[in-house]
């Protein structure tokens, strides 16, 4: 947080050095966390993210929402 935190202060500061600094601490942090690079898990189900729910297995379950 305190990556994201310092990207705010360096764009209200029109500090664009500081700036990319902190956007790229912030990358840092979203590696170590497993949020960005590779997939840490492999349970063979199939990567759904990025379809519209309505070309997925969960269709049915999207249209009769209300």
């Amino acid at each position: 947080m305190a990556a994201r935190q310092a990207v705010g202060i360096a764009k209200r500061a029109g500090d664009r050095d500081a700036e990319t600094a902190a956007h790229e601490a912030v990358d840092r942090a979203k590696h170590a966390l497993g949020e960005r690079g590779p997939v840490w898990w492999d349970d063979g189900a199939p990567d759904l993210n990025r379809h519209m729910t309505r070309t997925t297995p969960y269709a049915d379950w999207f249209a009769a929402r209300d």
